[in-house]
């Protein structure tokens, strides 16, 4: 990455860039499973810092790798839809997205989740085709493997994640030696270390490697090498359904030479990857030289991404938009957000609750209209949504969804609190709403939002709190779900104040035009005090459901959520897992495993069961694996006892497996 674009980076002062762990994490014990992290082969001198681990690719293997099972992911990446696109500036078809992100430190980030909500619980993937999962360092590794929970919630939404290969400057640390590392053939003239990384992202799940070689001093034999590299990075990648992603760094002579374009130094690079990452320094002149020069070399334009340096200022970076997404004619290329984390990394420290974050989140994956459907052409920043079309996994039934965006203040089951300990876990994150937030009315547009002070499970439900003055109706999920005579919807909500009219809307058809309403149909649904869960059939209503939706009528003040949305034809509880364990245990910090529960599971809950009867959550994860930090004795037991159910994709839970650790 250019370096004078960044004056300062994770290079030398990572860990000092990213989100604050919670205290336990400072102090963790040697149990506390984290991301994994590599130099290529040779370590640096001297001995690593605190909390630093250094490791070499070269030597891993996946029967050594104590931590696999808190890594590995468990969400296959699912297939994604376009559907009418929510306005008419949005297309479908040309520039996508690619997002460089970086949601911890390179050292110590846990594995599975932390007991903190301030966490950039990303939920806009709709925009999304592509996540970098950035960082590295000198000081501690330049190869980082995706942690489990952000691999499962992209999965989820259907966005690939790869890992990241970051050889830095000089000036921020950078070896030679390592590039050369990466880069070493063996006596057959094949390329080791490829063939590490490949098994590397097929042990963790995770879907290939950006590969970003800044490292100054090399040649044309260098060159040649990484060329080499490359290639067969990319063919034993296709083998096994990952990608490469090649950045604009590293010229096929050698050296380093950023050139804000594909042109004859990078080419070769270019074509022995899936995509390349064009350097901020590019000009209108220089996409548009690019993507001629991208299809004249028979690929797509929009295999290139073009860079936009969003850490510094986020909403108020100033950029050429027209020279990649202009409105009058075809996009030129794609786009490469570097630091969208900008949301949660730029409120301060007494303003990064979950809802201050989501906020700035929507404003700028949204704009400053906060609704997709209505871009605000005033608006200097050319949001994701008023250009590129957003996607939807939601193919299939059963399909369900708290609204459970992978952070809380609380956890919430049924809508009572079952743990009062702030949390992240991105893997417990639902299919979000693809269009946060599209509401229709002809009067007072009221707030959406996710909001956190009560949910009716996990962490969050969705607010709409304002005043009704005419129909509102409120945009929740595009689908293709089929329909059968035993199809049905429930609704969990509840009336904070005032009262509405709530009805279930729902559209078989897809809108006439982008940015029109669906064709909906509004089905009644039961109100009542407190929590309520109404099922409404969909009688009469054939093919498949291509929209979902709420209508709210009434007049005056109101505040309504929504807790759950289920979507079914028979409804399913998932059998229990077997053979629960601790594997591992230093006083109240405990390493537990499982066998899979059979069938489809959509993740696994633990909780203690005290000895007055109550349970209380301790985690939730994806994986057949679990780290339990601080656990002491409570009311005089003698040992602890755990429950750990399989939640199947309806939120019905097993029966439970215990397990006991005596104190």
């Amino acid at each position: 990455m250019n370096p004078t674009r960044r004056t300062v980076l994770l290079a030398a002062t990572a860990a000092a860039l990213l989100p604050a762990l919670p205290a336990k994490a400072a102090t963790a014990t040697a149990l506390q499973p984290y991301a994994t992290y590599w130099y290529p082969d040779s370590l640096p001198s001297g001995s690593p810092g605190a909390g630093i681990t250094w490791r070499s690719l070269k030597t891993w293997r996946a029967a050594d790798d104590a931590d696999l099972a808190f890594n590995a992911a468990a969400v296959p990446l699912a297939g994604r839809f376009t559907p009418t696109p929510a306005n008419p500036t949005a297309r479908a078809d040309q520039a996508r997205i690619q997002s460089l992100v970086s949601f911890g430190p390179t050292a110590g980030n846990p594995s599975q989740g932390s007991a903190t909500s301030d966490y950039y619980a990303f939920g806009h993937w709709a925009y999304v085709d592509e996540l970098v999962f950035w960082g590295g360092s000198s000081g501690e590794g330049l190869i980082l493997a995706p942690n489990a929970p952000i691999v499962d919630a992209a999965h989820r939404h259907g966005v690939p994640v790869l890992g990241n290969i970051f050889l830095p400057p000089a000036a921020y640390g950078g070896q030679l030696q390592w590039t050369r590392d990466l880069v070493q053939k063996d006596a057959a003239g094949r390329y080791p270390l490829a063939d590490r990384l490949v098994a590397v992202a097929t042990a963790y799940g995770f879907d290939g490697w950006f590969v970003n070689a800044e490292t100054g001093g090399g040649d044309a034999a260098l060159g040649a090498d990484m060329l080499g590299f490359v290639r067969e990075l990319k063919a034993l990648s296709a083998a096994r359904g990952q990608r490469v992603t090649w950045y604009d760094s590293m010229t096929v002579n050698g050296t380093v030479s950023w050139q804000g374009a594909l042109n004859s130094r990078n080419q070769a690079f270019f074509e022995a990857a899936d995509d390349m990452f064009v350097d901020f320094r590019w000009t209108a002149s220089s996409l548009a030289s690019s993507g001629t020069l991208a299809q004249q070399l028979g690929r797509n334009r929009y295999e290139l991404w073009a860079g936009v340096d969003v850490e510094a200022n986020g909403w108020n970076t100033s950029e050429n938009w027209d020279a990649i997404v202009p409105g009058d004619s075809p996009h030129v290329t794609s786009i490469g957000l570097y630091r969208p984390e900008w949301t949660r990394n730029h409120l301060p420290a007494d303003q990064r609750s979950p809802c201050d974050f989501h906020a700035a989140d929507d404003r700028f994956w949204t704009g400053r209209s906060l609704d997709p459907s209505r871009p605000d052409a005033t608006d200097p920043w050319h949001a994701p949504a008023v250009s590129v079309a957003d996607r939807s996994t939601v193919t299939a039934v059963p399909f369900a969804s708290v609204f459970n965006t992978g952070h809380g203040l609380r956890w919430y089951e049924e809508g009572v609190v079952t743990s009062d300990t702030p949390w992240n876990h991105l893997g417990l994150q639902d299919r979000l709403p693809s269009r946060q937030w599209i509401v229709r009315t002809r009067g007072t547009r009221p707030a959406v939002s996710f909001d956190f002070a009560d949910a009716w499970r996990g962490g969050s439900s969705v607010l709409v709190d304002g005043v009704l003055d005419e129909p509102v109706t409120v945009d929740l999920y595009a689908v293709r779900l089929p329909v059968s005579g035993d199809t049905v919807v429930e609704l969990t909500h509840r009336t904070d104040e005032g009262e509405a009219g709530v009805e279930l809307a729902v559209a078989t058809a897809e809108p006439g035009a982008p940015g029109e309403t669906p064709p909906y149909t509004y089905l009644p649904v039961a109100a009542g005090d407190g929590w309520r869960t109404s099922t409404v059939r969909l009688t009469g209503l054939a093919g498949s459901v291509h929209a979902l939706g709420v209508r709210l009528t009434g007049t005056g003040t109101l505040k309504w959520r929504l807790g759950s949305i289920a979507v079914y034809d028979t409804p399913r509880t998932p059998g229990p897992p077997t053979g629960l364990r601790v594997t591992a245990a230093s006083g109240g910090d405990l390493r537990l495993a499982w066998n899979p529960a059979p069938g489809a599971v959509r993740h696994y809950t633990l909780h203690r069961l005290l000895p007055d009867g109550t349970r209380r959550f301790l985690g939730g994860t994806c994986q057949r694996a679990f780290f339990v930090p601080g656990l002491r004795p409570e009311q005089g037991e003698r040992r602890a006892r755990l429950e750990l159910r399989a939640v199947g994709e309806l939120y019905t839970s097993s029966a439970p497996v215990t397990v006991t650790h005596p104190w």
